[in-house]
């Protein structure tokens, strides 16, 4: 049984209005939410038989010029449409998969990226490794517990995640359609079905939202900020790939050049190294007195 494929094509079919499709509505005689099954194996050129079976996640081999078709029918984007190809053709894996590797001289080029805010994403949306200014942003991950290091856990189970985000509600609904695009590409994965059992139990909204079966690939966008220490900031952000693990993502901060935000992001990366001087110049004095006391 493919629940992913099942539940992404009832959560599809009933958001697509017939007046979309150019099919008639009339008042009274319809008791579905958008189109009936039926209707989309009608506008898929597909018989209501297999669109059934496909729509109640049984075993079908279904070819990609069935999947275009539902696709078209189903008035689907770009991101959706990929989720749609591969939920409809699951991997199978066969053995856990293998721990990501930070390569030192990527954690090395995240570190000397010290003007923007940098974060190195990896499966699940888990923070890998942040530069200075990300860690001054949002939190310091590198410090949390391993199982804290999440985006998602960090906006739903954080509440500094709300005051962080001026549109916490859209940054959130991101990060769930985030990992629903990361399900269908990894369905067995069991680290995943952990973070949303955890996340479904301790938060209504995300349980709520991840019930939509919306999806999402981060790419690039604005968001806006608020840092308790340089106020409002409007970033653009863009992520990009490693080439040799794609379910890694390299997530930039950047500001418009002259703007208060490029100003704020300045402040924040001041106030961010001499935090970091003061931290050190209070251990290097700790071990001092701890040398002396031991001489």
């Amino acid at each position: 049984m493919n629940t992913e494929l099942r539940e992404f094509l009832r959560s599809r079919r009933a958001r697509v209005t017939p007046e979309e499709v150019g099919l008639p509505n009339l008042p009274g005689t319809r008791r579905v939410p958008g189109l009936r099954r039926e209707e989309v194996a009608h506008l898929a050129g597909v018989s209501v038989d297999y669109y059934v079976r496909l729509e109640r996640g049984k075993n079908v081999n279904v070819s990609e010029s069935v999947l275009d078709a539902l696709a078209r029918a189903l008035l689907l984007n770009e991101t959706e449409r990929t989720y749609l190809y591969t939920v409809a053709k699951p991997a199978r894996r066969t053995r856990p998969m293998p721990p990501q590797r930070i390569r030192p001289g990527l954690r090395l080029a995240l570190e000397s990226m010290s003007d923007i805010p940098v974060m190195l994403l990896g499966r699940r949306m888990d923070v890998l490794a942040t530069n200075l200014l990300a860690r001054a942003l949002y939190k310091d991950f590198d410090a949390a517990p391993p199982h804290e290091r999440n985006i998602a856990r960090y906006m739903f189970l954080d509440p500094a995640a709300r005051e962080v985000y001026v549109d916490w509600a859209d940054g959130a609904r991101n990060a769930v359609a985030g990992l629903q695009f990361y399900a269908g590409q990894h369905p067995h994965d069991p680290e995943l079905a952990k973070l949303v059992g955890e996340l479904s139990v301790r938060d209504a909204d995300f349980r709520r939202w991840w019930a939509d079966h919306d999806v999402f690939r981060h790419g690039h966008g604005t968001k806006r900020l608020h840092h308790p220490v340089v106020g409002e900031l409007t970033l653009y952000y863009e992520s990009l790939i490693p080439r040799d693990d794609p379910d890694m993502m390299i997530a930039m901060h950047t500001a418009e050049p002259g703007s208060p935000s490029e100003q704020g992001l300045r402040l924040l990366a001041s106030w961010a190294a001499s935090a970091k001087g003061s931290d050190v110049d209070a251990e290097q004095s700790v071990d001092g007195v701890s040398e002396v006391r031991g001489s």
